[in-house]
């Protein structure tokens, strides 16, 4: 049963943060083409990855649930490098459900209500957005090289 859930756990943090991590990320430079060019098919491209970065966030809800599940059954519940990853991993949907995707709603918001450039810097900039993603990136990377490594671990690997 332990390989069942650690599969299903790596299977869904690949399908669902995956095209997070990568639409977050395509994001910001989307968003500078939409905001210079007045570009019709640069704001087709926006609304997409911001559905993309939403649905597949929901889904990822998967990924500590069969974590949790794979941990209980390996008995690691209480282990340093586990802990520090589920901090991690909440800190990371923490990023994206509060910074990320109202982020990118307002910046949809702004290039639909706006044919051109917003002259003053708003809190959903590229740059800003970017950071975050950064930020949402790194914590899953950190979280990732954790499961990997396992601090501790018994198996020699």
């Amino acid at each position: 049963m332990t390989k069942l859930l650690l599969s299903l756990h790596v299977l869904a943090a690949i399908v669902a943060v995956g095209p997070v991590t990568v639409a977050a990320s395509m994001f910001p430079a989307t968003l500078r083409r939409a905001l210079g060019d007045c570009d019709d098919d640069a704001r087709t491209t926006l609304r997409t990855l911001h559905r993309i970065c939403r649905v597949y966030a929901g889904l990822g809800i998967a990924v500590p649930l069969f974590g949790f599940a794979t941990a209980t059954s390996l008995g690691v519940l209480g282990d340093a490098w586990l802990i520090i990853s589920i901090l991690l991993t909440a800190a990371a949907a923490g990023v994206l459900a509060l910074l990320i995707l109202p982020a990118q709603d307002r910046a949809l918001a702004e290039t639909t209500t706006s044919a051109s450039p917003s002259p003053a810097p708003t809190s959903s900039t590229p740059g800003r957005i970017a950071m975050l993603t950064g930020i949402f990136n790194l914590l899953w990377a950190t979280v990732t090289v954790l499961m990997i490594i396992r601090p501790g671990s018994t198996t020699g690997v």
